[in-house]
């Protein structure tokens, strides 16, 4: 069994920079994580009034309502197998922030040859994402469909009222490092969230994740 995304990806996995290949490879037949470190160049939001909208997501550590430059950063990619069987890869960035660390959780499992994507350490959040290769081997991330789930309440966000992501990440070969850029807008409050950073990556053996990175409670609807 191929990673998550090479599923999802189908034959344009293998038009990703080799690089891309690696990092998005992480599975539990390949038998390694993806460990990155860096700095984000920015840490920017929106205006005043999108403040309580970032603090709310703040809390289950969805959405970060600090704003920052040079900001070091890690992001850690392990694969393992969820309680409901599901081989999943998490997505956990932490950053130091004026001292103290803020984290953005996210763990994503394949749905129908889609990936799901669980935000915060409750998995009350499911987006699905939309994956496309560009032509210069970059890979561009869009989210929609955002559902919250708590207990036997599940409903589907109203577009007005939920955050599209989009993200574009790319590897250089000058400087042998990755770049991401991300951004995450409402169509009504408009710009809400975003960062650029760079990084470079590990690759440790890894057949599962340290409970750490691991959600508070797993969520089996998607």
């Amino acid at each position: 069994m191929t990673s998550v995304f090479a599923q999802a990806l189908g034959a344009d996995f293998a038009r990703l920079h080799p690089m891309l290949r690696r990092r998005f490879g992480v599975g539990l037949d390949a038998g390694y994580a993806c460990v990155g470190r860096g700095v984000m160049q920015e840490i920017r939001r929106g205006p005043w009034w999108t403040l309580p909208f970032l603090y709310v997501g703040s809390v289950r550590n969805i959405l970060l309502p600090d704003v920052g430059r040079d900001v070091p950063f890690t992001i850690s990619n392990y694969p393992y197998r969820d309680p409901f069987g599901r081989e999943t890869v998490t997505f956990v960035r932490e950053y130091r922030l004026r001292g103290r660390t803020r984290r953005f959780d996210a763990t994503m499992v394949l749905h129908d040859g889609r990936v799901i994507d669980y935000l915060g350490t409750h998995q009350h959040l499911a987006v699905d994402l939309d994956l496309s290769v560009l032509d210069d081997g970059s890979l561009r991330l869009t989210t929609h469909g955002q559902r919250f789930y708590e207990g036997p309440v599940g409903f589907r966000f109203p577009l007005l009222l939920s955050g599209e992501a989009r993200l574009h990440e790319w590897f250089d070969d000058d400087t042998q490092e990755f770049h991401v850029d991300l951004e995450v807008r409402n169509r009504l409050l408009g710009f809400l969230f975003g960062y650029r950073g760079t990084f470079t990556c590990e690759f440790p053996d890894a057949v599962d994740a340290p409970d750490v990175l691991r959600p508070v409670r797993h969520e089996v609807r998607t």
